[in-house]
């Protein structure tokens, strides 16, 4: 008899920690990120599509790099064509869609710009795009094992919390890159600038010296010819 309770506390156990990985998989693949960098070239337009499901969410955030004026007109519209945000002439912005079946379209206007390209990043974030079934498939297979009193739902939601706050942290991670990157950019532009205008401004004295020092010579020259 000890050696069957001792069996069966070791199957218990390994099926607890099976389903805790199971739970885990389930909860951490209901979202999905990604980022892009892109040159958006003067006078064009550059648009992206994302296929999305019903009730899952999408959410978009971008930032203009590099480029004069750091800015850029955006919007996004739903399947059916219905523009639903839009910006003109922003630098960064950040959108939240909750989404149906379909494609929807993002698209980066520069077309106000005839002479300067943009460099744009943009991060995207789906979350629920496995559904809400699909999550909660595994309590089909643990109703009745209450196994050293752990609840795998506590479990789940202790996961799906340690889940968002690290794709929040990853989030922020990667816009303070792009900040970064844009501030860098414009660091070395300014740089640029105050070199070319310096060495612009030392020109300059240099002539006026030079035609001082004519002018102040020419005068003493001609006194010396009306002397003579």
């Amino acid at each position: 008899m000890a050696t069957v309770r001792l069996l069966t506390y070791v199957v218990s156990v390994l099926l607890v920690v099976v389903f805790e990985r199971f739970s885990a998989l389930a909860a951490f693949s209901q979202s999905l990120d990604s980022d892009f960098t892109f040159t958006l070239p003067a006078g064009r337009k550059e648009c992206f599509y994302q296929t999305m499901k019903k009730d899952a969410s999408l959410e978009i955030e971008y930032q203009v790099l590099d480029g004069a004026g750091l800015d850029v007109d955006f919007y996004i519209s739903s399947p059916a064509g219905q523009i639903l945000y839009s910006d003109h002439h922003k630098s960064d912005g950040m959108h939240t869609v909750e989404t149906e079946d379909g494609d929807y379209m993002f698209c980066f206007d520069n077309t106000f710009s005839s002479v300067s390209e943009k460099l744009v990043f943009f991060e995207l974030i789906l979350d629920n795009m496995d559904g809400d079934d699909e999550p909660e498939d595994w309590k089909e297979y643990v109703h009745g094992t209450d196994v050293l009193d752990m609840k795998l739902e506590d479990i789940m939601d202790t996961i799906n919390s340690v889940k968002s706050r690290l794709g929040k942290s990853s989030q922020i991670q990667t816009m303070l890159r792009a900040f970064e990157a844009r501030d860098r950019n414009l660091q070395e532009s300014n740089y640029d600038r105050v070199n070319f205008w310096s060495l612009v401004n030392l020109a300059v004295m240099m002539l006026v010296s030079g035609v001082q020092v004519y002018l102040v010579r020419s005068l003493f020259e001609d006194k010396r010819k009306i002397c003579t």
